[in-house]
């Protein structure tokens, strides 16, 4: 009994005495002035928010640590991200239970006026991909005791954050090391997402923001139109910008008259330059030089875009010998993500614990 009683009680001690020693975990909010952002043409505050976790010890160590940065979605932001997925509570147990060493986690705020520019640099709007690359990392490393290397930076994101994390992998793979894309949305036309979609047709025929927006946040909204007229109007500003156009400031790939489709092949050769899909044969070296590189959607996706091109993605990363691993999960775009059964905590936080320094 006395044998027994020991078994049971060692463990409570050696975690009670961990959490006397090194602390509780914490989750501060930082904000900062981002030069990539400064002094944009659509009038994007450069002063941009940081959610940032910091794991137990932190505050009673002097050691420094790997460094996650998630990237959310369109039309979220950084603290709904954290509350969502849990990342506070996901992170203890990980560290706690041994599942992962100590790190840091930085989610970024990238929400905009039109919800999110897809982590795309513009010369409208802002350069967005700069903003992760440079920006933030180079604040997190300045004033954290980070491990300034790519070695022990990893970058991820969900659905725009996921497109997010494969554009700067692609442009900043100085900076990271290891790679992990949740569903990423909008990386190539596909299934519903095309020029055939009528939200294109919706946005050439409106005139103010307020109609651009109708619908967007109201949760009775069924169709699918209101959503995507903000996403496309996020692209157009973003990727081929019209300070003309009083509605969105950007030109679109279509045209209209009557019932009649007319795409311009200039502006469609503009979004398609900015297409995930088609950056890798620019980058090859940057996606080779990627210690590690995950892709993961799910078999129900909401968008049914999302499985058409991540598997599209993956097999021309195949063709070209890029090294990296595919997963199709049965689930849909969000349900599977959050709490300690998600993908988040079964399959994100493990994997960069094994690759990051």
């Amino acid at each position: 009994m006395r044998k027994l009683s020991l078994l049971i009680l060692l463990p409570l001690f050696y975690y009670y005495g961990y959490a006397q020693k090194s602390g509780e975990s914490k989750v501060l909010t930082k904000t900062f002035e981002a030069a990539s952002i400064a002094g944009n043409k659509a009038g994007e505050d450069a002063n941009r928010r940081l959610s940032i976790y910091l794991p137990p010890g932190y505050e009673q160590s002097s050691e420094r640590y790997p460094v996650i940065y998630f990237l959310h979605g369109f039309g979220v932001n950084d603290e709904q991200m954290m509350q969502w997925i849990g990342f506070k509570a996901l992170m203890d147990s990980a560290i706690k239970g041994g599942m992962m060493k100590p790190m840091i986690l930085v989610l970024p705020n990238s929400d905009t006026k039109f919800r999110g520019y897809f982590y795309t640099n513009s010369s409208f709007t802002g350069n967005w991909t700069d903003f992760i690359g440079k920006d933030v990392v180079q604040y997190v490393d300045k004033n954290f005791r980070t491990k300034a290397h790519r070695d022990s930076r990893g970058l991820c994101g969900h659905s725009m954050g996921g497109n997010g994390a494969l554009k700067v992998a692609m442009l900043y793979a100085d900076i990271f090391s290891s790679v992990y894309a949740m569903s990423p949305g909008g990386m190539h036309f596909a299934g519903e997402f095309t020029p055939a979609h009528k939200a294109f047709r919706q946005l050439s025929e409106l005139s103010s923001v307020e109609d651009v927006f109708k619908g967007f946040d109201s949760p009775e909204t069924t169709d699918d139109a209101s959503f995507f007229r903000v996403v496309l109007a996020s692209m157009a500003r973003t990727f081929t910008p019209d300070e003309s156009n009083k509605a969105f400031q950007g030109k679109i790939p279509v045209s209209y008259s009557g019932k009649t489709r007319k795409i311009d092949p200039v502006v469609l050769k503009k979004w398609e330059s900015n297409f995930n899909i088609n950056m890798i044969e620019d980058h090859l070296p940057a996606l080779q030089s990627l210690k590690a590189l995950k892709i993961d959607w799910g078999r129900n996706e909401e968008f049914s875009h999302i499985p058409l091109t991540n598997l599209q993605f993956s097999k021309k990363l195949e063709a070209y010998g890029i090294n990296h691993f595919a997963e199709e999960y049965i689930g849909d775009h969000v349900n599977m993500l959050d709490g300690f059964e998600g993908r988040v905590f079964t399959e994100l936080l493990p994997f960069f614990e094994r690759y990051l320094k």
